[in-house]
């Protein structure tokens, strides 16, 4: 009977809550159980940060609730938002990347609740629970793939395209459903969008304002709503000159 427990770990868990996620669907309820034992719960309002970059990567985190900005700094010290992150991912996970550092800032875009471990724990997860390991490099790959698409974007792309390339990522991964159209679901600023997108404040406010003045999207202080998606995807693939 062993797949109809309801057991609770520590923090008053159900661990099947999280038997979808990666990377504990290819785990029994019985060994993310365990696994949740070894848990801390990691709390941090919007605005701050779970670690910062080039800081020793001693804990991994699973993200509960809420988003997570990526952030680098260049050598110019120059800020880039590098991507976001949302509930039910892996983040910190330097170990997979075969680092001992955290290679980017980890900052909560709104509250966050996540769980954490120790970071020597990842090769015992790893030999003790194989789906484990599947589940994690297969989030990495996806990640690789997504900063190579950016790279691409900033390289090819005319600047009204990144914006609105920008906007519509985070509209799918955090998009909320309105009477205006769909809200990301977090707060955002010009200077972040500015961040992702390698432009300058000026050019964001620029277009952002146009686009408004279009009805294409609606932005407040610290809130972006599309309401034409469908036409920002067009401003997205428009070629340019």
């Amino acid at each position: 009977m062993h797949g109809t427990q309801n057991t609770l770990c520590k923090h008053g868990f159900d661990p099947s809550l999280i038997s979808d996620l990666p990377p504990f669907r290819a785990l029994s309820v019985e060994d993310i159980g365990t696994i949740l034992e070894h848990s801390a719960r990691v709390v941090v309002s919007s605005g701050g940060s779970f670690f910062y970059e080039g800081d020793d990567a001693d804990r991994f985190f699973l993200l509960l609730d809420g988003y997570v900005r990526v952030v680098r700094i260049t050598e110019h010290g120059e800020q880039i938002v590098a991507l976001h992150i949302a509930a039910g991912q892996l983040f910190g996970i330097a170990k997979a990347l075969s680092r001992n550092t955290y290679p980017a800032t980890a900052e909560a875009a709104r509250d966050c609740l996540a769980l954490s471990w120790p970071t020597s724990l990842w090769d015992t997860f790893g030999r003790d629970y194989p789906g484990f390991l599947t589940e994690t490099y297969r989030i990495v790959g996806f990640r690789v793939g997504e900063m190579n698409d950016r790279i691409v974007e900033m390289a090819t792309l005319h600047v009204e395209q990144r914006i609105a390339n920008a906007l519509l990522r985070l509209v799918n991964q955090a998009g909320k459903a309105t009477e205006h159209g769909i809200e990301i679901d977090f707060p955002i600023t010009r200077r972040d969008v500015s961040e992702m997108t390698g432009t300058t404040l000026h050019t964001v406010s620029r277009l952002l304002s146009a686009w408004e003045s279009e009805g294409l999207v609606i932005s407040g202080r610290r809130k972006i709503i599309v309401s034409q998606p469908h036409l920002l995807m067009e401003r997205a693939s428009a070629t340019h000159q």
